[in-house]
């Protein structure tokens, strides 16, 4: 065989498999196709899973997803019925329910999450904008569980009956953008609202009346402190004076005996010796009241000088005036 025949040979088997390559296509169960024939659908959409025929090269398969997709919303203000703006985020769940329409209005995936930004921020916006904050922000009329001291907090607008509530507003939400899907070839099974805040304005706004209430609180339990702590500094210095007393009348009591027991022993001492007693009270004395510095001025018939003069009888006169 010459080089040409291999050549052409070669190029016909390669020009085979292509050509089987692309008339057979995969479905998984994953999966459902639509067929397209330049750009345009042709037939019904491939639903079943397994190997599928279709025209080479004229034909191209569309493959979409059979499972449940996730949508996330962005946040967007919304003011409610009693004026209050807040930011509202949202998060659904939708599927392909007809590939071809699906196919024939949306294209993909890409311009499906498009569509469903329209609708469902839109009737979120609507839904919300009839309905007070707390009917978004509350399930049920379930009672608060708080504190004592929380409930000057509390607003009045929080103990208002509710209605609705967050999930038949979701559910609401819900119904109404699910009228429209079906004409795009979705399915919208589940929508829910992901968070719910003030905007930045009213936020600073709230945050300083919860700071002023929790100071007003603060204060208040400062002042029963206070009082608390008065009544316990003066119920001590009650019982510190009496007991200060009770101290002072046993010590009292204490030298008393003992002035006692000191009179009764320097009686007892001056009646077994009264001259003995005498000349220890006045050695005493000298003690007490005269040092080396010392001048006194004394009369001759003093008892302080009479024990003076005995001692210096031996002796040359002393002085009466110095020692």
């Amino acid at each position: 065989m010459t080089t040409r025949g291999l050549i052409i040979r070669g190029a016909l088997v390669v020009l085979a498999i292509v050509t089987l390559y692309s008339t057979f296509y995969t479905v998984s169960e994953q999966e459902q196709v639509v067929i397209t024939q330049f750009g345009e659908p042709i037939g019904q959409a491939v639903i079943s899973p397994g190997l599928h025929v279709k025209i080479p090269f004229t034909q191209d398969v569309n493959v979409f997803d059979k499972r449940w997709l996730e949508w996330n919303g962005n946040p967007n203000q919304v003011p409610t019925r009693d004026k209050k703006y807040i930011w509202v985020e949202t998060y659904a769940r939708w599927r392909i329910a007809n590939p071809l329409l699906f196919f024939q209005r949306l294209r993909d995936e890409r311009g499906a999450q498009s569509r469903l930004d329209d609708i469902i921020d839109g009737e979120t916006r609507n839904v919300i904008a009839s309905h007070n904050l707390i009917e978004i922000v509350r399930v049920s009329n379930r009672a608060f569980e708080r504190a004592e001291e929380a409930e000057d907090v509390m607003e009045a607008e929080t103990m208002r009956q509710v209605e609705l509530g967050r999930d038949k507003i979701t559910r609401l939400i819900l119904e109404r953008a699910s009228q429209v899907m079906p004409d795009y070839g979705i399915e919208l099974v589940d929508v829910q609202i992901q968070r719910i805040n003030y905007i930045e304005t009213v936020q600073a706004k709230v945050f300083d009346r919860m700071i002023s209430e929790r100071k007003r609180i603060a204060d208040r339990y400062r002042s029963e402190g206070q009082g608390k702590s008065a009544e316990i500094r003066g119920k001590k210095e009650r019982e510190l004076k009496v007991i200060e007393s009770e101290a002072y009348k046993k010590t009292q009591e204490v030298m008393g005996g003992g002035d006692a027991q000191a009179t009764a022993i320097y009686a007892a001492a001056y009646n077994r010796d009264r001259e003995l007693y005498k000349f220890l009270r006045t050695m005493e004395t000298y003690k007490t009241t005269i040092d080396k510095q010392s001048w006194l001025v004394l009369s001759t018939s003093a008892d302080v000088f009479r024990y003076l003069q005995s001692a210096n009888a031996a002796g040359p006169t002393p002085r009466a005036s110095k020692h």
